[in-house]
């Protein structure tokens, strides 16, 4: 009996251990792609699960903000189990970039469905997604026609009717990155002064609490991020939806420039465990039904030409984009801060 015993007790414990040696192995071959996001929205999430279903590579996501997100990379450095950067800001990629973060990506389909303007020139990121930096208005007390470009917000007759948020935003320093990069440091100081006479409070709040206080009396007219104001729209709120009901949009520099745009990229990490893969769902991010699910779901624009928008944003109707190489978002940022700092826009 106790020899019986014995055996048995053998026989259990060498096939716990196959077990786990199969489970190991298992593991060791499973495909996964690391994500580091500072998206936060529930499309990217369903976006994910479709592209588990169709290659069998398992998502997983790190979210955080993106400056956190860049000091963890730093930190890890070789041993980073990231794979993918995504962030909500051109300037953010730039700086990642610059960091030594990032690893270039030769990729035909990523050069073929993403414009050049929208990419990195070196393709170490590409745009996922486009945002526009609109001004929203109050029907009853602003004209569209009233309104033309970002440079004529410093006119007087908007003296203490103009919202807008903190310097801090990464949208309104890339904003006026961009009027560097057009214009020069004295052009792009002297608007920010100007706009800084006009507030009709201290800004305070997201692009959402602008377009609110607008709504509510506070001010006539905002500088906001165009999926803000789609989200609003279609929000589930009866609270947010009515604030919106009496709003107009429009698209400010339409006969030059075109209107500042920022986009929602990403970047393969220097350090990828999962290159291949992280490839694999950055070109699938660029597929003409994945751009249009972001459309649909989260008002926001295709990178990809021709790709159908929502009908939300195909009510505000086409606008005019500004080319300008998005890499100088991040190479004038630090001077677009020293300029906040200097006029005073908290």
């Amino acid at each position: 009996m106790r020899f019986i015993l014995v055996v048995l007790i053998a026989f259990s414990v060498a096939g716990c251990g196959e077990n786990r040696t199969a489970k190991q192995a298992e593991k060791a071959t499973e495909q996964v792609v690391n994500v580091y996001s500072h998206r936060h929205y529930e499309v990217d999430q369903d976006i994910f699960n479709r592209f588990e279903a169709e290659t069998g590579i398992r998502v997983n996501v790190v979210k955080a903000g993106a400056d956190e997100l860049i000091t963890r990379l730093e930190s890890e450095g070789a041993k980073s189990p990231a794979d993918l950067l995504v962030t909500v800001d051109a300037g953010r990629l730039v700086l990642a970039k610059s960091k030594n973060l990032l690893q270039a990506v030769s990729s035909p389909i990523l050069q073929q469905n993403i414009p050049a303007y929208l990419r990195d020139a070196e393709n170490y990121w590409f745009g996922q997604t486009v945002r526009t930096r609109m001004l929203v208005y109050t029907k009853d007390r602003v004209q569209p026609e009233d309104l033309s470009t970002y440079e004529d917000l410093t006119s007087e007759k908007w003296r203490g009717r103009l919202l807008v948020r903190s310097s801090d935003n990464i949208y309104n320093q890339s904003l006026l990155a961009s009027m560097v990069a057009h214009g020069g440091t004295e052009a792009a100081e002297d608007w920010a002064r100007g706009i800084v006479a006009n507030f009709a409070r201290k800004p305070k709040g997201n692009d959402r609490d602008q377009v609110i206080a607008i709504a509510s009396g506070q001010g006539d007219l905002a500088i906001v991020n165009s999926y803000y104001v789609g989200k609003l729209m279609q929000s589930d709120e009866p609270g947010e939806r009515a604030a919106v009901e009496n709003i107009g949009v429009f698209f400010p520099n339409q006969n030059d420039r075109g209107a500042h745009i920022n986009i929602s990229g990403a970047g393969v990490t220097a350090h990828a465990p999962n290159r291949e893969n992280a490839i694999k769902l950055l070109e699938f991010l660029s597929r003409d039904d994945v751009q249009e699910l972001f459309a649909e779901a989260n008002s926001e624009y295709p990178v990809k030409a021709g790709v159908p928008v929502s009908a939300l944003l195909r009510s505000w109707g086409d606008f005019k984009q500004d080319t300008l190489d998005l890499n100088l978002l991040g190479k004038y940022n630090s001077r677009a801060v020293e300029i906040f700092d200097r006029v005073g826009w908290k």
